[in-house]
């Protein structure tokens, strides 16, 4: 279907009144947040500064209340349905990778609930970042994986195409906004996609990687690339694929509260133990144990990279730290 550009006004509308976040400028970073009024919906942009898994998995969420004397745990309304527009394929992709890890040994209420509750409608990109590497990691500038509804850009309009049911409900609730789609509408798509392809520049050759790794654990490279560090631990939280959290209990008078929140590996503290020792002492094991996290251990569990190849990490390290080069380094260790 095709979604003409003078109808986006309207068809933005429709979708508020269902719970509509989308990305929109707030202070000077780029996030999902939720629209009040079409305007607000920026598609100018590549990613997010933060990507939008917090939709499905809060940076800080209450799990449950609790009182002193009182056995009865209060636990928490969960938000209502919601539509993400303008999520990027890479972003989509990755809730499905984390997905895995909350489906593993046991199915996580709080995440899986809010996950059922989304409907992803993605942008394919026309012009992927500087930093991009989506291909190498096993998606595309137009992937679908994770997504309910795929728009394109064809200059003009808007191509819909629907990937799951939700996708389709949504085109039947929108259908008088809308035009059927031709022959010459799919060419300029694969046209316009094949050029998004070649427009990435940065490339990872993972093969030999996952299975590696183990054997380079006391390589002075980690050392190497370790080196201008500063333990910020940007790297991790705003990776779409890092799903570190710590749970505490928050005491308040007679009441309190269970809830988790994001953690890091790259922070000292992530695995120190009561006795005072540190089994990641120092930020060569702490960078040692990301590299390995994302292209070993997630492989070896779940038979997917845990990386999507946005470019965040590369793009908003203060040091310039580049993940990229990192696994250029450890492939030449391997050879």
């Amino acid at each position: 279907m095709l979604l003409n550009k003078e109808k986006w006004p309207e068809f933005v509308e429709k979708l508020i009144g269902k719970n509509l976040w989308a990305p929109k400028l707030e202070g000077e970073a780029m996030r999902f947040a939720l629209v009040a009024e079409g305007e607000e919906v920026s598609l100018e942009y590549g990613n997010t500064r933060v990507p939008p898994k917090g939709t499905a998995f809060p940076q800080t969420e209450t799990m449950y209340r609790f009182q002193l004397g009182n056995t009865d745990m209060q636990e928490p309304k969960l938000e209502e349905e919601r539509i993400l527009l303008g999520v990027r394929p890479c972003d989509a992709r990755a809730m499905a990778i984390i997905e895995k890890l909350f489906r593993w040994d046991y199915d996580d209420p709080y995440f899986l609930k809010r996950r059922e509750m989304l409907t992803l409608v993605g942008l394919a990109c026309n012009d992927p970042g500087l930093n991009c590497f989506c291909p190498s990691v096993g998606g595309a500038p137009d992937s679908a994986e994770g997504l309910d509804l795929l728009m394109y850009d064809l200059g003009d309009s808007f191509l819909m195409e629907s990937v799951t049911t939700k996708g389709e409900a949504l085109l039947a609730e929108t259908k008088e906004l809308l035009t059927d789609s031709d022959a010459d509408a799919v060419k300029t798509k694969e046209k316009l996609f094949a050029d998004a392809g070649a427009k990435i520049k940065r490339t990872v050759d993972h093969i030999g990687i996952p299975e590696g790794l183990p054997g380079l654990w006391e390589d002075p490279l980690w050392r190497r690339v370790s080196a201008s560090c500063i333990g910020c631990a940007t790297c991790t939280y705003l990776c779409p694929t890092c799903h570190c959290f710590d749970i505490q209990d928050e005491v308040e008078g007679f009441e309190a509260r269970r809830c988790r929140m994001w953690d890091s590996c790259m922070f000292e503290e992530y695995t120190l133990h009561t006795s005072g020792h540190n089994t990641r002492p120092t930020r060569r094991e702490r960078t040692r144990n990301r590299i390995n996290h994302k292209y070993s251990y997630y492989v070896d569990k779940f038979d997917v990279i845990a990386c999507v190849g946005c470019g965040r990490c590369i793009n908003l390290c203060p040091v310039n730290i580049d993940i990229v080069e990192i696994l250029r380094q450890v492939k030449e260790e391997l050879q």
